[in-house]
C-alpha cells in the first residue's frame, strides 16, 4: 500500500506542476484575443495622440403653393442647423476619451395649408393659417471610444463609442389669429452606444460615419402657454434598434 501511495503522490506532484505551467503559458483572455479586440499588434491610434473633429449639417426648404399627397396649398419656410465639435485624447493604444459639444437650431413658419377628405356633409377639411416654431438645443457629452482595426490596415477601422449626454433646449411656438403662444424649456440626459467607421483620407485627416443603435434617454419639459398656463411633461425611453435619424458624418484630425 505504501508503494502505491508513493506512486500516486509522485503522479499528482508532476501533474500539478504541468497544470501550473500550462496556466502560466495560457493567454489571460483567449476568446477576446482570438477576436482581435485586445491585440496591440496593430496600433491604429497610438497612446498620447489628440483627436479633434467636427460634425455639421444644414438643410432648408421654401414651399410656395406646394402639394404633398393629400395636403394642399402649403406655404412654408424653414431650416435646420446642427454643429457638433469634439476633442479627445488617446489614454491608451486604440482607446480615446474626450468631450463633445452640440448645438442645433430648427425653424419653421407655416403660412397656409389644408387637408381635405371626402365631400359634402360627410367631408372633413382642416386648415392652418399661421404657425411659427423656433427651437434651440444645447448638448454636452463625455465619450469613450475603442478602435478595432481591419486586420493590419492603417487606413480603415471600426469603433464603438459610449456617450453620456446632458443637454437643454428652448423653444417658442405661436399659432392662429389672434396669436396663441407657448414658451418651452427642456432638460435631457442620455446614455448611448454608437458604433461607427473611420477612414483616413490623409495621414492626419479622417472621415467618420456613426449611427446610434441603443441608449437610455430621460427628458423633462416645462411649457408656459400665453404666460398663464403651465404644463409639464416627463418621459424616458430605452431603445435597442438602429436609429436612422442619428446617422452622422463628420471629419476628424488626428494630431
Amino acid at each position: 500500500m505504501k508503494k502505491y501511495a508513493c506512486i500516486l503522490s509522485l503522479f499528482l506532484f508532476f501533474s500539478g506542476a504541468d497544470i501550473a505551467a500550462a496556466v502560466q503559458q495560457a493567454p489571460a483572455r483567449p476568446l477576446k484575443e482570438t477576436r482581435g479586440l485586445t491585440s496591440l499588434s496593430n496600433i491604429f491610434v497610438p497612446k498620447g495622440q489628440w483627436v479633434a473633429g467636427l460634425n455639421a449639417s444644414f438643410s432648408t426648404h421654401d414651399n410656395r403653393n406646394y402639394t404633398l399627397a393629400v395636403i394642399e396649398g402649403i406655404e412654408s419656410q424653414g431650416h435646420t442647423v446642427r454643429v457638433s465639435p469634439l476633442l479627445g485624447y488617446a489614454v491608451a493604444d486604440n482607446a480615446v476619451v474626450g468631450g463633445r459639444f452640440g448645438y442645433s437650431r430648427t425653424f419653421l413658419r407655416l403660412d397656409g395649408g389644408s387637408f381635405g377628405m371626402g365631400s359634402g356633409d360627410t367631408g372633413v377639411e382642416l386648415k392652418v393659417d399661421s404657425y411659427y416654431s423656433l427651437k434651440h438645443r444645447y448638448e454636452g457629452a463625455l465619450f469613450w471610444r475603442q478602435y478595432i482595426p481591419f486586420g493590419s490596415s492603417k487606413r480603415f477601422a471600426l469603433f464603438s463609442e459610449v456617450q453620456l449626454v446632458m443637454g437643454g433646449s428652448q423653444a417658442k411656438f405661436a399659432a392662429d389669429t389672434p396669436v396663441r403662444g407657448t414658451y418651452e424649456t427642456g432638460f435631457t440626459c442620455a446614455l448611448s452606444v454608437t458604433p461607427g467607421l473611420v477612414a483616413f483620407v490623409t495621414n492626419a485627416m479622417a472621415l467618420e460615419l456613426n449611427v446610434g443603435v441603443m441608449g437610455i434617454t430621460y427628458e423633462n419639459v416645462k411649457q408656459v402657454h400665453n404666460r398663464v398656463t403651465v404644463g409639464r411633461r416627463q418621459g424616458s425611453m430605452m431603445s435597442f434598434k438602429v436609429n436612422l435619424l442619428s446617422i452622422g458624418l463628420g471629419m476628424a484630425f488626428y494630431l
